[in-house]
Formats: C-alpha cells, structure tokens, sequence
C-alpha cells in the first residue's frame, strides 16, 4: 500500500509525461550566470578590447612590465605563507577541540570573533596595537627587551599578521567540520590494536582529513590572494606590498583605464586557478584511505 502511494505521488509530480523535477535547477541556473558566468564573459571581453594596440595589447603590457608583472610573485609570497600558517595551526587546534567539551563554544565563539570584526576594522587594530607606540612596542621597552621599537607595521609583516588573524578562524571552522564528522569509532577500533594517539592521527584522522585540507587550503589561499585592505593599511602599497589587487585598483581607478584593469583581474584569477588545479591534482597523491590493522 506504501510503494502504490509513493508511485501515485510520483506519477502526479509529472504532467503528460513531463517531469517538473528539472525545473528546480534553474534559480540556481540563474544565480550562477547572473553572479558568476556573465561577469566572467563581460570581464574578459573588456579585457581583449584595449585603448590602444591589438586584443592582447594588455596582457603584453603586463608581462613586459616589471612593475606590474612582479605583483603575482609578491601577492604569493604573502598569501601562500599565510594560508600555510592558518592552516597548519588549525589542524592540532581542530583536533584536540574536535570531541565535545565545557570549553569548547567558548573557545570556538573567541576564535571567531576575528571574522565578525572584518579586514579593515582588523587592520585598524593592529596599526594601534603594533605601531611604534602601540602597547605592545611600550612593553617590550618598558621590560629593556629591545632598544628600539619593533617596526610590525607598514611592511610585510603587518599584511601577514592581518591576514593570520582573519584567515585563521576560517580555516578552523573547515577543519573542525571534517574532523568531527570522522567516525571517532576508527580510531577506538586502532587502540584497540595497539595504536597510540599519535599513530591514531597519522594513520587515521591525518588520510581522512587530506580532502578536506585540500579544500580549506584552497579556499583560504583565494581568500589570502584577495588582499587588499590590509595591504593598503599595514603595508607599503607603493613598495614591498603591492599586491595584484592594488595594480587592479590603480588601473580602474587611477589611470581609468577598465580594460587594463579587467585583463589583470583575469590574470589574478587565472593564477588561483593554477594553484587550485594544482592542490586538488596533488591531493589524490596523498589520499590513500586509513590504515587498516597493525600497530603503529
């Protein structure tokens, strides 16, 4: 009597043989051309018609000027670091907060204060905190640890930090998601044969997770690769700090040149698109499944 009842609701989703289950595909549909695709074609159909020279007069220009071309080897030495570090320090947080504790919303809610507080509000607070006359600087003078005061502003440091503290609690929230959602019955099952903590982790929490850290490195880096606020405000946007984005700001808004400014807005896409393919392919090399039996 079940399977006849859900057969005569099937049978009424469908009108003269035409299934309506495909017609709820299409606000999707819609918000992915409209949000991303369309975007996307108008960007690089901007970027291919220049002021001046044939349609690939602006990527030439960006390649053949050092000033600019030198932007996506600065952004990655900014940006690879700070997703390295957000995501290595997340990891052994993630795992020991990863079983259900007192502490744990307390802990969670402190460290996601950061991503309530927003880059520019962050940036804010460090250039008062990690100035020349900042309380942290006033510290380590007042206690004789150093002569002069530790210059952690306008400078790479500054941008790094800024992006450790907003980065970080992002990528903890990922990790911590895979990680609670590990069967911690593998792991009961390896002490069983012997397996320390450690071993547990290497051997069980660490192969399983590899997927996940593939997607929170990837969604971390674009996030990092995006800098823009904390560059311009902790850091040197005429020097050492800038960034792809600034080149793109510069352009659009500078020079009002959109057409330039588009075809570098490509280029910095194509470059997380590169990094991206390149940690999803190389994460098949290092997901191999647990280990099953054995001691460690």
């Amino acid at each position: 009597m079940a399977a006849r009842t859900a057969e005569n609701n099937t049978s009424a989703g469908r009108t003269a043989g035409f299934d309506v289950a495909p017609l709820l595909f299409i606000p999707a549909a819609l918000v992915v051309v409209g949000l991303f695709l369309y975007p996307f074609a108008y960007g690089l159909v901007l970027s291919l018609t220049p002021a001046k020279g044939d349609m690939l007069a602006n990527y030439q220009r960006f390649f053949t000027d050092q000033r600019l071309w030198q932007t996506i080897s600065t952004t990655l030495w900014i940006a690879l670091p700070a997703t390295l570090i957000n995501v290595g320090a997340s990891i052994p947080i993630a795992f020991v907060m990863r079983n259900p504790a007192w502490y744990q919303r307390a802990l969670t809610t402190l460290l996601v204060v950061p991503v309530t507080l927003g880059t520019v509000l962050v940036a804010e607070g460090l250039l008062t905190y990690l100035g020349p006359q900042g309380w942290f600087n006033r510290l380590l003078l007042d206690l004789h640890l150093v002569a002069a005061p530790v210059r952690l502003t306008h400078n790479y440091w500054g941008v790094l930090l800024s992006l450790v503290i907003t980065g970080f609690p992002f990528a903890f929230l990922l990790i911590l998601s895979y990680l609670t959602g590990i069967d911690p019955s593998l792991a009961r099952a390896a002490a069983t044969l012997g397996a320390r903590p450690g071993a547990q982790f290497r051997h069980i929490y660490l192969p399983l997770l590899v997927p996940g850290l593939a997607i929170t490195f990837c969604l971390a880096f674009v996030q990092a690769f995006s800098v823009f606020p904390s560059a311009v405000l902790l850091g040197a946007p005429a020097g050492p700090t800038r960034v792809i984005s600034i080149a793109a700001y510069q352009a659009a808004f500078e020079d009002y040149d959109y057409s330039m400014a588009s075809a570098i807005a490509m280029i910095m896409g194509g470059v997380q698109l590169i990094i991206v393919a390149a940690v999803l392919s190389a994460r098949g090399l290092f997901y191999r499944g647990p280990a099953i039996g054995g001691k460690a």
